[in-house]
């Protein structure tokens, strides 16, 4: 056994290299360049919707308030005129100011090692092989980073291909903190 605490130079190696791999993926591969659709007469929507003055946060059109609404005549009307949608309202802002984003995320990629370097810790040894280590990371940092993406596709409606290629990005990361961990094991 070893400690999570104990392998702090792994998980950092793996954040900063997961970090490096997704900026690579998102600026140069654009492989995620058509995973959200433009709405016709974009414009239009947009100068509609800033009359409500909605605020940041996710919405759900149309949201009955429990089940017994939700199976009312009403509702259930509203529900089949549609549109039936889920929404994501962000604060407005230059899209190109992400700092905040970089930083949750890279926090985010540290947790991630954290839990794999958790697992892997408990599974192996000091002086394990790099394989072995190498497969536990792996599959402890694939899960943290890909397989909660099958939720959207299944309760939110995005699409499956959009889904699995964010799924495929969370298996390159979880190769790469594998790697991380692999060379960097006591």
């Amino acid at each position: 056994m070893v400690p999570a605490l104990s392998l702090w130079l792994p998980i950092l190696v793996a954040a900063v290299l997961v970090f490096v791999a997704s900026s690579a993926i998102h600026m140069f591969l654009n492989w995620h360049k058509n995973d959200f659709q433009r709405v016709p007469d974009e414009d239009g929507v947009m100068d509609a919707l800033r009359e409500f003055g909605i605020s940041p946060g996710n919405y759900l059109v149309p949201r009955a308030e429990s089940m017994e609404v939700m199976k009312s005549e009403e509702f259930q009307a509203r529900a089949k005129r549609g549109p039936t949608l889920f929404m994501t309202v962000l604060r407005p802002g230059d899209p190109s100011d992400m700092g905040k984003q970089f930083v949750q995320w890279f926090v985010y990629c540290l947790v991630v090692g954290l839990f794999a370097a958790y697992v892997t810790g408990q599974a192996l040894g000091p002086g394990a092989e790099y394989m072995a280590v190498f497969k536990v990371a792996s599959t402890t940092a694939f899960m943290g980073y890909a397989l909660a993406h099958a939720q959207d596709a299944i309760w939110m409606s995005q699409g499956w291909p959009a889904t699995l290629r964010s799924m495929l990005d969370g298996l390159i990361y979880g190769l790469v903190t594998g790697g991380a961990f692999g060379w960097l094991w006591p």
